[in-house]
């Protein structure tokens, strides 16, 4: 018989196509995730995978034992969260994975009032650009920009976050449209819609700085060096900004609630659900809720 934990090491391989990813996933070395995968081989007596130079590739009984363990995975992963939803009452850490600005913007202010209300309850506010697994634990409560497709998720449609051009108003442009400098996500955002809207906005005008997320982006337009597209909740109620009339589309993103269909009935999942949609309600988002 194999060890079960040889084969959670080769399913991270399988999953991330790499050792070093799956290291990171797993958060171990590469070394361990190397000798794992080949105690399993071993144990089995058959190559799984096809370690290349730069990619791992699975081998024909590699993709059945593959899709023989992700069943198991899942399995595992609904224990994990039936066991989750039986635990007594407000008890235990709940992990809401949310995007920056909202992360940042929102639900961190509240924090305070959250712990005083419920002290047993461990609020996690994890701030991602990019979507996690619910169904792998990876956190218990989504807030995302985009509308849900997992068919085992709960969603809710929050509202939608209004987006509009902003400068300081020390900006020396900031009445000169055809000189406008602009504000950019860097490289990695490449595919984001705020960055495709904001590109298609400047056209051929520059780039003149590049920030990795909205609240960074506040930050360098308050400094007067350029042009940013931000939230009308953050633009709009800041003091040293001004928002710019522009030629262009609107722009904005749906904000959505997820929750795993397992943990709906959880006491705990539903206070933190009723404290991310009354924090929404409470911020200066205001109109741009629904």
């Amino acid at each position: 018989m194999f060890d079960w934990e040889d084969l959670r090491h080769f399913l991270a391989v399988a999953q991330a196509g790499t050792l070093s990813g799956a290291a990171r996933r797993l958060k171990v070395d590469h070394a361990t995730v190397s000798r794992r995968l080949t105690a399993l081989e071993t144990a089995l007596q058959m190559r799984l995978i096809d370690r290349l130079p730069r990619s791992c590739r699975l081998t024909l009984m590699g993709e059945q034992i593959f899709r023989l363990a992700s069943q198991m995975e899942a399995s595992a992963f609904a224990i994990e969260r039936a066991v989750h939803a039986a635990q007594s009452p407000f008890i235990g850490k709940v992990t809401v994975s949310a995007p920056p600005v909202l992360a940042t913007n929102v639900f961190a202010k509240q924090v305070l009032t959250f712990h005083r209300q419920h002290p047993d309850i461990q609020l996690s506010i994890s701030s991602q650009a990019q979507q996690v697994s619910l169904s792998r634990r990876e956190a218990d409560i989504a807030v995302r920009l985009s509308r849900p497709m997992e068919a085992s998720s709960v969603t809710r449609r929050l509202g939608v976050m209004t987006f509009a051009l902003y400068a300081s108003r020390d900006y020396a442009y900031r009445h000169q449209p055809a000189t406008w400098e602009f504000i950019a996500y860097d490289a990695q955002y490449a595919d984001m819609p705020h960055q495709h809207w904001l590109l298609a906005v400047a056209g051929s005008r520059p780039i003149v700085c590049e920030v990795s997320d909205i609240t960074s982006q506040h930050v360098a337009a308050r400094t007067g060096i350029g042009v940013a597209g931000l939230p009308c909740f953050l633009g709009d109620t800041d003091p040293t900004l001004e928002r710019l009339p522009f030629d262009g589309d609107a722009f904005s993103r749906e904000i959505w609630l997820v929750v795993h269909a397992d943990l709906k009935h959880s006491t705990s999942i539903r206070t933190v659900t009723d404290f991310i949609v009354d924090s929404v309600s409470k911020s200066d988002l205001g109109s741009n809720l629904l």
